[in-house]
């Protein structure tokens, strides 16, 4: 992986849209949540005016702008409302994806998950380290304070479903098929691009199947994820923001 210095008009000549992971990649990493009873608190997040600034900019250059994230659509809309003319919102690990108003639906879970979630709420109900069940449409999302087993025990029961411990939540998903890269995948049909137009950022190790669908993977933490290149911590910028700059630079100079 070479840094980010490092890039060149020739490294990015050929990409057509950028797609950018969420959480730790737009916004800081961590999710406030509280549930009591049928009341669900989430606290929505937003990026920075500079952010917004730049995927205009970006945009107005002729690059196209797809957001991808294991948030739910609702969340993201609300976190992204001024730039929604601008971007394309892939939800639920790849689920679906949104853009001008009209939603694409790459899979249908309900089979998978209408048996399951009942009983996943029977195991959390009174368990201290369950802080709530996040409101999604493709995926389940379950965020816990500390790992718990007999959420985990339960979902290895049926074979057709995965969970993923991110360290602050569970997403219960189908198993090889609800992936970021299937995000991407569907991007390239609804765009009709090729893998080579496509850059992504991701930061997570679930963002690694999608970067490696991308024809010029960004790793926003080389410690977690693989790319062409990565983006060094530098003071307060987020790694979406150290991106932007960068390629905006290139197009501005022509470099």
């Amino acid at each position: 992986m070479k840094p980010l210095n490092e890039m060149t008009k020739n490294d990015i000549n050929k990409v057509k849209v950028i797609v950018f992971d969420v959480d730790g990649v737009l916004v800081p990493r961590g999710t406030k949540i509280k549930q009591v009873g049928n009341i669900t608190t989430l606290q929505t997040k937003v990026i920075a005016k500079k952010q917004i600034e730049q995927i205009k900019e970006l945009y107005n250059k002729g690059l196209l702008i797809n957001i991808s994230s294991g948030r739910g659509l609702y969340m993201l809309q609300e976190m992204f409302r001024e730039i929604l003319p601008f971007v394309s919102l892939t939800y639920e690990n790849g689920s679906a994806t949104w853009y001008q108003g009209k939603i694409y639906q790459h899979i249908n879970s309900f089979e998978y998950f209408h048996k399951i979630y009942p009983l996943l709420k029977q195991v959390s109900e009174n368990n201290p380290d369950v802080k709530g069940f996040e409101p999604k449409e493709f995926i389940i999302t379950i965020h816990c304070k500390d790992r718990v087993k007999k959420i985990e025990d339960l979902v290895k029961k049926d074979p057709r479903l995965t969970t993923v411990w991110n360290g602050e939540a569970y997403d219960i998903l189908i198993k090889g098929e609800q992936t970021k890269a299937l995000g991407i995948k569907s991007i390239a049909k609804i765009f009709k691009l090729k893998k080579e137009n496509i850059m992504a950022i991701g930061d997570n190790y679930n963002d690694q199947e999608m970067l490696n669908e991308s024809g010029m993977p960004i790793s926003a933490d080389k410690s977690r994820v693989n790319g062409s290149f990565y983006i060094p911590l530098l003071g307060k910028f987020l790694p979406a923001d150290n991106l932007m700059q960068k390629v905006l630079e290139i197009l501005n100079t022509n470099k």
